[in-house]
Order: C-alpha cells, then structure tokens, then sequence
C-alpha cells in the first residue's frame, strides 16, 4: 500500500454512502492516530486495533444520528506527490470552524484547533465535516 490515509478516506466514504457500520484497513502508527482524533472529535464511535499474525488491523465503528452518517464529507489534502504544509498561522479553517482539519505535527497528530493553541504548524492531511 503506497498511501495509507487515502485508503482510510475512500472506506470511509464508501462505508457512508452505503451506510455499513464499521470498516476496517491495514493499521499504521499514522492511522491509528487519525482514528483516535476522530474518536476525540465525536466522528467515530470507536476504533480497535486486532494484531493477528503480525499484521494490525484498525476496525472503526462509524457513527450515525438518525439513520444520516456524522461525517459527511472527507477529503484528502496532502498527499504522497504533493504534500501540503502551513504554518501556524495560516492553518486552515474548515467551513469556517464547523468542520475539522486533522494535522500532523511534531507533537504528533491534533486537530487544527490543538495546533493553533499550541501555536504549531505542520502537515494538513485531511479535511472532515
């Protein structure tokens, strides 16, 4: 697998359009951690990780309010070609603060609301409203 976050980006989706209640995808230090940001910010119910032979596996349990999915956009935002990194003070808004920018930075992956606060920039990985 040569990009991780996007195979996490298109399960979702999918998972949400033909609303299944929990995917799961090969598990990585990076994904676990956009999982646990999703889980902090009410996205996800929860998130396991099931080692077996191994190989770690993340299952996610998607979240839905009235047969509609919490999340109801996702996007991809630096990717292997083109990675995308701003400062601390040109971190993105997402619909203007309703949605979420997960980030990664040397403290690790936050939200773009942590990374103002700890006045740290870094890589913009995706979008999530």
């Amino acid at each position: 697998m040569t990009d991780p976050i996007s195979d996490l980006v298109v399960r979702i989706k999918n998972a949400n359009k033909a609303h299944i209640p929990s995917i799961s995808f090969s598990s990585s230090s990076l994904t676990s951690s956009i999982a646990e940001v999703l889980k902090q910010e009410g996205y996800i119910e929860n998130y396991k990780i099931i080692s077996h032979n191994k190989k770690k596996t993340t299952i996610i349990d998607l979240k839905y309010k009235n047969l509609l999915p919490v999340i109801h956009g996702i996007k991809q935002i630096s990717k292997p070609g083109l990675r995308v990194y701003q400062e601390c003070k040109k971190l993105p808004y997402v619909l203007h603060g309703l949605g979420t920018a997960v980030i990664s930075t040397s403290k690790g992956v936050m939200t773009d609301k942590e990374a103002r606060k700890n006045k740290i920039g870094g890589e913009v990985l995706i979008y999530i409203w």
